[in-house]
């Protein structure tokens, strides 16, 4: 199976016409067609259903899809690390980062690290702990930042600076903003929106013999879009501080949990894991820039 084969799919499957991707790709259709045919047979299963006039992928096709994305970006980061192994200026590097006001420290580390590097690229993935963890296991990224204790035996790791406070945020004109805290009886019968990893790993330590009584109304992996739904008063969302906008005129308001909940955030790589020379920099920059700001 050539890498170039699965370009030409995955091709295919975004475009879902074999013309389009032909035209695309700069090949021509039969060439195409005769490239897809020949990767169906060497897997022995149909990858596409082919209408008048468009295609789709088969449940075998799909798969294919998720794993030959892995492959290829894999392929095209080791080609752009080895051109990269002798440019003094730059290179790519690859973060997945988890949501917290803290990614700020990494923002600054890379601007310093721009000055030095001026032709450093940078390329970030978002999500929670494991969505970026499964990345960094199939070496798609060199560090990612993890709100959780990373597993000592797969990880090397910096703890962030700092600590991210939860709390609850809501319309500005409910009722709770006259409190000053949020403890778990303020939120006994309320529709509740939190990360799934929040509810069941964070929210629980907080709450105690109360989670039980708690509903949660909806989990989501980006609380900006969460933070929309508590605007409209479909529910109260359960976050950390400095993650969406609660300032005055935002239409929402910001009250921390009490008692106190806070959640550490860590950078962390694979055990073992050989850098590209622009990633060895980061982390000589990112260790400098947490003493600095510890200090």
């Amino acid at each position: 199976m050539e890498i170039r084969t699965l370009r030409y799919f995955l091709a295919v499957a975004r475009e879902e016409n074999m013309t389009r991707a032909a035209e695309l790709l700069h090949v021509t259709q039969p060439t195409l067609s005769k490239a897809l045919k020949s990767l169906e047979d060497e897997l022995g299963k149909k990858l596409f259903t082919r209408q008048s006039f468009s295609i789709r992928l088969t449940e075998e096709g799909v798969l294919l899809r998720d794993r030959a994305e892995d492959l290829v970006s894999m392929a095209d980061r080791i080609e752009k690390e080895f051109l990269s192994l002798d440019d003094i200026t730059g290179g790519d590097l690859y973060l997945g980062l988890a949501e917290s006001y803290q990614i700020c420290f990494l923002a600054r580390a890379i601007h310093a690290l721009k000055k030095l590097y001026p032709d450093l690229r940078y390329h970030i993935t978002s999500g929670d702990t494991e969505q970026v963890a499964e990345k960094l296991d199939k070496g798609l990224l060199d560090f990612a930042v993890l709100a959780e204790i990373p597993d000592a035996s797969k990880y090397e790791s910096l703890i962030f600076p700092e600590a991210d406070i939860w709390g609850l945020a809501f319309p500005e004109d409910d009722p709770l903003a006259k409190k000053k805290v949020i403890c778990a009886d303020d939120l006994i019968g309320l529709p509740l929106f939190c990360s799934g990893q929040g509810w069941q790993k964070d929210i629980p330590l907080w709450a105690k013999d109360k989670m039980s009584l708690l509903h949660l109304e909806g989990s989501f992996r980006l609380s900006y879009n969460a933070s929309v739904f508590a605007k409209e008063h479909l529910g109260y969302l359960l976050t950390f501080d400095r993650l969406v906008d609660t300032s005055p005129g935002s239409g929402l308001t910001f009250r921390p949990l009490s008692p106190t909940l806070e959640t550490k955030l860590y950078l962390v790589w694979k055990k073992y894991q050989t850098f590209s020379p622009i990633a060895e920099r980061f982390l000589k920059q990112i260790r400098t820039s947490f003493v600095i700001s510890r200090s």
